[in-house]
């Protein structure tokens, strides 16, 4: 006699549970899951950030504008503060770069061939982006969309892959990554921003910031690595760099927000400023002096799995999530501009719809993860 089969909800859980238990089991004892954590929290930061400052506009005429509820309600900039996470995903880059470039070195591994592997699986997944959009664009040229929609459009999609441009040529910089440190840089950065700001530079010269800026956080990260950035170091990051933004945008004329915000005559972000990498130096000394709380909490199987799970697709899903806004928005059109989708930015009714959006948001990324997440896995050669 065999007993009543469990039902199914009870049947899911267990099968849930012993993927929890087999993720948990084949992670190796050596891996440090403070980084891993630092790094999903830092690109669902990404994510959710720009779900919720980016708005595609319907003007009426059948077109679609970029706008941002920053520009509106610019007191909600402290939204800024908290989902802007760049400089902590650099910092884990930094860390890890350095750390799998020391490895490597040991297994005999020369620089080459390690740095061809880390920036193909940076590189896989913009295969599938770069091919769904392609179709995409000549789909809406065929069918009459307006240049300025496309644009917009094209603008959200493509500005993701700054990011990756940045990133693989400080990961082809890791071998002098610690011996550059932070200091250099961020005395560049300065230099630029007091050249543009107080010497009348042209605006061209910030551009440079772009490099140097997110050299800063790489760098820290590379010095972690090798055990040079602790937790003194941590806190005086920490206090120096929230310091130093705040003075910088009480008494220095940046800019509160720390994303760009339509219409702004200067952006925290494009090109970075000196705003921008103080208060990213006080958020790796924060995520530094979180870690031993964060290995912990990454040490309960179920927090693991799900952290496993953003880092296993951690591309796809910071270069589809736009993606994922656009298709949702698209779908709202034939129903009229709607609050949270489609309509102007510029009331609080406007954010608390947004908010209520974000799971439809979450649900097409979802479905992007399914369809092209597996090409970010693909072993080499496949």
């Amino acid at each position: 006699m065999t007993g009543p089969a469990a039902p199914p909800l009870a049947k899911r859980t267990t099968d849930l549970r012993k993927l929890v238990r087999r993720v948990d089991a084949a992670t190796p004892a050596g891996r440090d899951r403070a980084l891993d954590t630092l790094r999903g929290l830092a690109v669902l930061g990404v994510v959710t950030g720009h779900w919720l400052v980016t708005a595609l506009v319907d003007t009426g005429h059948g077109t679609l504008t970029g706008d941002s509820p920053l520009r509106h309600l610019p007191w909600l900039a402290p939204v800024s503060w908290v989902l802007q996470t760049l400089a902590v995903f650099f910092l884990v880059g930094g860390h890890v770069a350095a750390k799998g470039l020391a490895g490597a070195r040991r297994r005999g591994v020369p620089y080459h061939r390690w740095l061809r592997e880390r920036l193909a699986r940076l590189s896989r997944p913009v295969v599938p982006l770069a091919a769904v959009w392609t179709v995409a664009a000549a789909v809406l040229v065929a069918g009459g969309a307006e240049p300025g929609t496309l644009g917009a459009l094209l603008r959200l999609v493509l500005s993701p892959l700054w990011f990756l441009v940045v990133f693989a040529a400080l990961t082809a910089a890791t071998p002098i990554a610690a011996w550059i440190g932070p200091f250099r840089p961020l005395l560049a950065v300065a230099c630029v921003d007091a050249a543009r700001f107080a010497l009348g530079a042209p605006a061209w010269l910030g551009w440079v910031n772009v490099a140097a800026a997110w050299l800063v956080p790489y760098a820290l990260g590379a010095w972690w690595a090798e055990g040079r950035f602790e937790r003194r170091g941590a806190l005086c990051a920490l206090v120096c760099g929230a310091v130093g933004a705040a003075a910088l945008v009480v008494w220095g004329g940046y800019p509160a927000s720390m994303v760009g915000v339509p219409g702004q005559a200067v952006s925290n972000l494009s090109p970075p400023t000196l705003a921008a990498v103080a208060f990213g130096l006080a958020q790796c000394g924060a995520a530094v002096l979180l870690a031993d709380r964060l290995r912990r909490l990454a040490a309960r199987p179920v927090v693991w799995a799900a952290v496993a799970l953003v880092n296993l697709f951690a591309m796809t899903l910071f270069l589809w999530h736009q993606t994922a806004m656009i298709v949702i928005t698209l779908a709202g059109l034939p129903f009229g501009p709607l609050p949270g989708l489609g309509a102007s930015p510029d009331g609080l009714g406007w954010v608390a719809a947004r908010l209520c959006w974000l799971p439809a948001f979450a649900l097409a990324l979802a479905v992007c993860w399914a369809a092209f997440g597996p090409a970010e896995r693909r072993p080499e050669g496949a």
